[in-house]
């Protein structure tokens, strides 16, 4: 079956303006899109329903303005949908259940459609965000990494710090949530000494990295096999922490650093990804991560705009692009 002629799934929250950059070049092109967030809509009228017998399957989303037949999914863009945690009106046991039977049920459902490209497979997602994953595929791929320590042994810790005198950072290898006095809070990348190291390591792992001697941060944007890539100038060791004094432009992307993003992608059989690198003054770019899910609206207006229309390629084209 030639799904692409079929609709584009878009799974994410209804909040999510990065999303509407491309829905819009969509419907300029009349792709016919559905946009749904599982971990909401299927508590608020939407319904999914999956039947798997001999000789295939055959699956149903209504919504309360359509209905989608799954075997003609054409792409599905697995965006910034929300966590399912079960109807809001249940008490929290009944809730957690419920959560749980949606994730494995409704998440499994939306993960196998017959036929449809994925960007990215959400089970590929997942593989791709492990820290030390990205950090072992980044070494085979033929990426620069700084050298990285990953313990919950704080002497450890303390003699990874003092060896590099050029200095240290320490980062979370989740971006986990974390609240003070019921105010969101961010842990942001930051220098650390061997001094202000202690027990409390050992509460869980800690990422610490050699400082890079960097003169610029780069994000580059893989959509596909297209790269575009912007350089950032910020006055802060992590440019998200004020995004207001950041800076941004246009580079052009070294040849060794963009065949290893290639290899990087089918590693983990990614169809999009934002790698992050930092810049030396002689040019040696340092790769520091790679998520596989990245926010990419915030660059430049044509960055931006030729990031969409890629985007926009890949969900048009299908599986069979």
């Amino acid at each position: 079956m030639d799904n692409r002629s079929g609709s584009v799934l878009v799974l994410t929250n209804s909040s999510d303006v990065t999303a509407d950059a491309v829905l819009r070049v969509l419907a300029e092109r009349r792709v016919p899109v559905v946009r749904l967030d599982p971990g909401t809509d299927l508590h608020t009228g939407a319904s999914l329903t999956a039947t798997y017998r001999t000789g295939g399957q055959r699956g149903t989303l209504r919504t309360s303005s359509r209905e989608l037949d799954l075997t003609a999914v054409r792409s599905v863009w697995v965006r910034r949908p929300s966590s399912y945690q079960g109807p809001p009106d249940l008490e929290s046991q009944d809730r957690r259940f419920a959560a749980s039977q949606a994730f494995w049920g409704a998440g499994g459902i939306l993960a196998s459609l017959p036929g449809a490209h994925y960007m990215n497979h959400p089970w590929n997602n997942r593989a791709a965000e492990y820290k030390p994953a990205q950090l072992a595929a980044a070494q085979r791929c033929g990426f620069q990494a700084p050298e990285t320590l990953i313990t919950d042994d704080d002497r450890e810790a303390r003699k990874f710090t003092a060896r590099h005198a050029g200095g240290t950072v320490y980062k979370p290898v989740w971006n986990s949530p974390y609240s003070v006095d019921g105010q969101a809070r961010s842990v942001w990348v930051r220098e650390v000494r061997s001094r202000e190291i202690t027990e409390a390591v050992r509460v869980c792992p800690h990422m610490f990295q050699a400082k890079v001697p960097k003169v610029f941060d780069t994000r580059v944007t893989a959509v596909g096999d297209r790269l575009f890539a912007t350089r950032v100038d910020s006055p802060d060791l992590d440019w998200r922490y004020r995004q207001d004094r950041m800076r941004c432009s246009p580079i052009d992307i070294p040849a060794p650093v963009a065949e290893a993003a290639t290899r990087y992608l089918a590693t983990f059989r990614l169809a999009f990804g934002a790698f992050d690198f930092a810049v030396t003054a002689d040019g040696r770019w340092y790769f520091l991560e790679c998520n596989p899910n990245g926010q990419w609206a915030w660059q430049p207006a044509e960055t931006t705009h030729r990031i969409a229309l890629a985007i926009a390629d890949e969900l048009e084209g299908g599986h069979g692009q």
